[in-house]
């Protein structure tokens, strides 16, 4: 399974920074989904849910209550006004 660096920021530190398979979120024009080899771009994220497939097909949700989300070549990068995990 192909894998990015996610990293999930928020003025508290960070609340991931490992490989990630997919990233599922809500930006400005609707739900988007993350995957590696994404064609790079930025935009607003929207307050919501956030999901990520972790390399071994677990999922963890968490919630950001909007931002920016960045994806590059080989790293995304979501930076939030805040970020919890719901677990």
């Amino acid at each position: 399974m192909n894998t990015f660096l996610l990293t999930i920021a928020s003025p508290d530190g960070n609340a991931f920074d490992e490989q990630a398979a997919t990233l599922t979120l809500r930006g400005v024009e609707g739900e988007l989904a993350v995957m590696a080899g994404h064609v790079p771009f930025v935009t607003s994220v929207k307050a919501g849910d956030c999901t990520v497939e972790l390399p071994d097909g677990t999922e963890r949700v968490g919630y950001a209550d909007g931002g920016i989300l960045s994806v590059g070549k080989d790293r995304v990068t979501l930076l939030a006004g805040s970020f919890r995990w719901k677990e």
